[in-house]
């Protein structure tokens, strides 16, 4: 499913449960969003959100508050903004990423989460089951991490020969012990070698880059981003006879916080 339908319908369907309740109160009840990214380039989640909760009966500035937290990247501020949260009893929080989900669970047992994970909520500690999530906390999973162990798979089908196999993980991302297992036993399963690289930050990345290519000098890879955060892409760079050589600057840098690596979709 296209992921702004699927905030469309997990903005209607979900959110509406814990808002039910507080409907009679005086005051409007206040939804505090949080989520991993940033705002600009996330306008199209934003609106599918707000379609969703309308499509339900409610309007942000009429009948319902809505309070936005995007931590640009850096998941280490979502604990603070869910613990801001608690202490000023909102509604409901409304968590859009792994990340701030996790925060919001480490932070209440008793107001009402609402999440969005591509991760398996069971092993994040985020519901007890899929049928009966128990708790303070419900939510939609897209279940992208079981995809993960494929690209193993997949790599060896394109290039059979090929017996070590590198993988660039964030160790910071709270998705990144499960994934790493996952593609470990994959790797086994086929007798592969899988090396882990860890990095997160753009000079961790090219330095791993460089380390894994020891003929390349460090300055032939360079790192740009979106503009949340998110990892676009590694380029290397050649030269016209296919040397390499250090890269130029070019948009898209990313800056010297955290580079948010996303699951495969």
């Amino acid at each position: 499913m296209h992921r702004r339908k699927f905030i469309m319908a997990f903005g209607g369907a979900m959110v509406a449960w814990p808002l039910a309740g507080r409907a009679q109160q005086s005051a409007p009840p206040l939804i505090g969003f949080m989520n991993n990214s940033a705002a600009k380039g996330s306008e199209n989640l934003k609106a599918a959100f707000l379609q969703g909760l309308r499509e339900t009966g409610y309007i942000d500035g009429q009948n319902v508050t809505i309070e936005y937290h995007w931590s640009d990247g850096k998941p280490d501020r979502l604990p603070g903004v869910a613990g801001d949260l608690v202490r000023r009893r909102v509604s409901v929080i409304v968590a859009t990423s792994t990340p701030a989900a996790l925060a919001a669970k480490a932070a209440t047992a008793i107001i009402p989460i609402v999440f969005e994970t591509a991760a398996d909520p069971i092993k994040l500690g985020l519901a007890a089951s899929l049928n009966r999530p128990g708790g303070n906390a419900t939510g939609v999973a897209q279940f992208n991490a079981v995809l993960v162990a494929k690209r193993v798979g997949l790599l060896h089908d394109l290039i059979p020969t090929a017996k070590v196999f590198g993988m660039l993980v964030n160790p910071t991302d709270p998705r990144t012990d499960t994934q790493t297992k996952d593609m470990q036993e994959a790797a086994q399963a086929l007798g592969l070698q899988l090396h882990i690289l860890n990095a997160s930050t753009e000079a961790e990345i090219e330095a791993a880059f460089a380390s894994a290519n020891p003929r390349f000098p460090k300055e032939a890879f360079r790192v740009s981003c979106y503009m949340d955060g998110e990892l676009q892409e590694v380029r290397i760079c050649f030269d016209k006879d296919l040397s390499p050589r250090a890269c130029t600057a070019s948009a898209g840098e990313c800056g010297a916080g955290s580079v948010e690596i996303l699951p495969v979709r």
